[in-house]
């Protein structure tokens, strides 16, 4: 899909969404992602940051979700704030906000309000609950929103509390991930019919969805309503971690019969591993995988595995996955403003993305703004 937008561009112009216009309105966890992810990918994403900040206290320099966009400072409680925004939104493709249902009609920068200005905008709404429903107005974070889909129970060993896997599932998958596959949608249908229309991405929403092939294996009989109990949650020796004799960790994901035969041959116990289809000796397996890998460092069995189709791999931290030797020669990984970062995904072969620019300061890009979007009102405001 070719995506045209209103004029300008990112700085550097690259990326296949580079002519795309963005307005963020500035908020936390999966809404800022969402528009960073539009500004690896291209898109001239203009965040509008409230003075004085807000949010999570973290370091605007070292907030990664913010780079590659530009800042501008409207107050929109202000007399003369809601209008500086639909300035921007009249000349937009995509508005990005993430407020609790309601608030951004109140504070007159609305669906209705930016409609008005530009009838082609994609409203792009990111919540935890959605826009209706019992709890839409209910404060949340992404622990509880996985918790109600059934998402967070699946996760963690049997007898334990439930595992949490950061704000990934949540936040960023159900979440981020959800509202721009629906803001390009919608930009295909205003490309199409020259109508905008509000995507409603709720983190409850995403997140239920992203179980769909769980729900089949239920309804076949084929997964069981427990944590630890199945293929895929830690319930299979096969599938799981297991610790090395240095206190790492290495991860087996041996499924399918032929990479099972490679992995037990070269942890070396093939001669004594219970048959793997036999889930009444799946304890006994388990057992005697763990043991055998607690013989050795997670390094020399990295080595072991290494090149082979056993599917087994070291657990890395945040520190050292930038340096697996797959991961540095393919550049999963880049390095901007001194930050290692991840860097765009997924990849094009006709217009590469790349990190531009370090992340966006509150307020810094007022005067570029206000002369790349033709919106001289920014510069005026800020200096009165």
């Amino acid at each position: 899909m070719a995506v045209t937008g209103n004029g300008g561009g990112n700085a550097s112009g690259r990326g296949p969404l580079a002519g795309l216009r963005v307005v963020e309105l500035a908020g936390i966890g999966p809404g800022p992602f969402a528009a960073m992810l539009l500004a690896d990918l291209g898109a001239d994403v203009v965040r509008v940051d409230r003075p004085g900040g807000g949010g999570l206290a973290v370091d605007p320099a070292y907030d990664l979700t913010n780079r590659g966009k530009r800042s501008v400072l409207v107050d929109l409680k202000s007399a003369d704030g809601p209008a500086r925004v639909l300035d921007l939104v009249e000349r937009a493709d995509v508005l990005v906000e993430g407020f609790r249902p309601g608030v951004a009609e109140r504070l007159g920068v609305g669906p209705a309000e930016c409609h008005a200005r530009n009838p082609k905008l994609v409203y792009g709404r990111m919540t935890g609950w959605g826009q209706g429903g019992p709890l839409a107005q209910t404060a949340g974070h992404d622990i509880a929103y996985i918790a109600v889909t059934g998402a967070l129970g699946m996760i963690g060993n049997p007898g334990e509390p439930p595992a949490v896997p950061a704000n990934l599932v949540g936040d960023y998958a159900g979440g981020s991930l959800y509202l721009v596959i629906g803001v390009l949608a919608a930009l295909q249908h205003a490309g199409t019919t020259g109508t905008g229309q509000v995507v409603d991405a709720a983190i409850v929403d995403g997140t239920a969805h992203l179980t769909a092939m769980i729900h089949g294996m239920m309804a076949a009989g084929g997964w069981q309503d427990r944590r630890g109990a199945n293929l895929l949650d830690g319930g299979c020796p096969f599938y799981g971690t297991y610790e090395t004799s240095d206190g790492g960790y290495m991860a087996v994901g041996a499924l399918e019969q032929q990479f099972y035969d490679t992995f037990v041959e070269l942890l070396g116990i093939a001669d004594r591993a219970p048959a793997r289809k036999d889930v009444a000796r799946w304890g006994e397996l388990r057992e005697v995988v763990a043991a055998r890998f607690r013989t050795r460092t997670r390094e020399e069995w990295t080595a072991v595995f290494e090149g082979t189709d056993a599917c087994v791999a070291p657990v890395l931290s945040l520190r050292e996955a930038p340096h697996h030797p797959h991961l540095a020669a393919r550049g999963t990984f880049t390095e901007c403003g001194g930050i290692v970062q991840p860097a765009p995904a997924p990849r094009f072969s006709a217009t590469p993305a790349a990190v531009t620019a370090g992340p966006a300061q509150p307020g810094a890009d007022t005067g570029s703004v206000a002369r790349d979007w033709d919106v001289p009102a920014l510069v005026a405001k800020e200096a009165d």
